[in-house]
């Protein structure tokens, strides 16, 4: 049976179509009153009946163009190859490694409707592995779909959700779990199944994009097919984000789980490693992964997957602001929340002002931990009068975590206890590579050196 011409075009606009012999694939011109569209037409979702032609320019974005009564459309020419549409069929090859890819949303999972011009998360993480056919060259793929949403809406208990469905993929034999997800919060999800899986033996890679695979530009298919070489080839078994290395496409980086952070609102390589060295360079067209430091754990070095999941939901991350009051830390204190991660200036620093309200804290059994919104460098708080104060009021110096890490840390600590002195203990140990001891590597930003 012959496939269906006009894929997703249905009511009046088809048989527009049909009349003047339009097929997905041809190229065509659209005249609106002066304005005048070319390109090649482009299957859709089925909109209803509503008169809307997908249309693909020669700059290679996508548009969604209204037909109405006053709108000239007319073929012009044709590509001479017939559009099949994606099948998503999984080919399995004996020999290959087996990654499972789970969607979460986020744009690498999205869809741009091109009525209202608006990004949604609909594409299932099945859909987005047959737009990529590439990846089945490197693994067979199984995928599923465990939710999706915009990542500002990942809460606590979705990132539970992931661990416990990951550990059983993992249990079931596969040799790494892919997790497509929103670059927002990507390293707040990283860091948690960081802290939750305390033995691994097969990398867990989240993976996004930043720009939708309407767009010309867009890095979705490049980072999937990075994302895949590393779940199936890297020699380590650690939480990863798997995004651009550089704006071209010559190479992705594999990053820490506990210390990466995106750094760029829009640029393909938002994602930075923070006072440390990114695991690897990942080479997606010639199919390499280069290793980047030796410090990491093995690919099956651990022969089982033992995880410590659960998060108390009560902790706040509070940045500092010249402004800021004494009430803004009662308020969690009376609301009973168990921790607080200081985002302080410099070398960890908050004002004296608040110094009564903090020891409150504490005293009432409050978790206070100092981390530094400088991000790049560590926390001494032993320097300044300020930070000896806070020292004594009973915060926990948070050395080189970045504040979003430390918060993760202390709400995974706090579910397991509440003794202060073992969250103190816990808080002060390297536990999934989030505290670097030594810095000795030039860890600035590529824009400090104006690269």
């Amino acid at each position: 049976m012959d496939s269906d011409p006009l894929p997703g075009y249905t009511g009046t606009i088809r048989n527009l179509l049909e009349e003047r012999g339009i097929r997905v694939g041809d190229r065509i011109r659209v005249r609106k009153g002066e304005i005048v569209y070319e390109g090649v037409l482009m299957p859709r979702e089925k909109l209803y009946d509503r008169p809307i032609v997908v249309l693909k320019l020669d700059n290679g974005y996508n548009i969604g163009i209204r037909i109405t009564e006053n709108v000239v459309i007319e073929k012009i020419g044709k590509l001479g190859i017939e559009y099949k549409p994606p099948s998503g069929e999984v080919i399995e090859k004996k020999g290959l490694p087996r990654i499972n890819i789970v969607s979460t949303g986020g744009t690498i999972a999205s869809r741009v409707d091109y009525e209202t011009g608006a990004v949604k998360p609909a594409l299932t993480s099945q859909d987005l592995a047959a737009l990529v056919p590439e990846i089945f060259e490197v693994a067979n793929i199984d995928t599923r779909i465990l939710f999706n949403i915009f990542s500002e809406d990942m809460e606590p208990r979705h990132w539970e959700i992931i661990i416990d469905n990951v550990k059983k993929l993992i249990e079931k034999g596969c040799d790494g779990v892919i997790l497509t997800h929103g670059t927002d919060t990507m390293y707040y999800t990283s860091a948690a199944l960081s802290f939750a899986f305390r033995k691994l033996p097969v990398p867990i890679v989240l993976v996004g994009s930043q720009r939708s695979s309407d767009r010309p530009s867009s890095d979705a298919a490049f980072n999937l097919i990075s994302a895949t070489l590393v779940a199936a080839r890297a020699p380590f078994a650690e939480v990863t984000i798997v995004m651009h290395g550089e704006t071209g496409d010559s190479y992705a980086l594999a990053h820490r789980g506990t210390k990466v952070r995106k750094m760029h609102t829009s640029r393909r390589d938002a994602f930075q490693t923070i006072n440390d060295v990114p695991l690897a360079k990942i080479y997606p067209y010639e199919k390499k992964i280069v290793m980047l430091t030796s410090n990491y754990r093995k690919r099956g070095e651990d022969k089982e997957v033992v995880v410590e999941n659960g998060f108390d939901p009560k902790v706040a991350l509070v940045k500092f602001y010249p402004s800021i009051t004494p009430d803004i830390i009662d308020y969690y204190v009376d609301k009973g929340y168990h921790g607080i991660v200081l985002e302080g200036t410099g070398l960890g620093h908050f004002p004296n002002r608040l110094i009564e309200s903090i020891r409150r804290a504490v005293e009432e059994g409050v978790i206070v931990v100092m981390t530094s919104q400088c991000l790049f460098g560590r926390v001494n708080m032993h320097v300044y009068s300020t930070g000896r104060v806070y020292l004594e009021a009973g915060v926990i110096p948070g050395e080189d975590m970045l504040p979003e890490v430390a918060y993760v840390k202390l709400s995974w600590i706090l579910a397991r206890t509440r003794d202060p002195k073992e969250v103190r203990k816990l808080m002060l140990t390297n536990i999934a590579g989030e505290i670097n001891p030594r810095h000795t590597v030039n860890l600035y930003p590529r824009w400090y050196h104006g690269e």
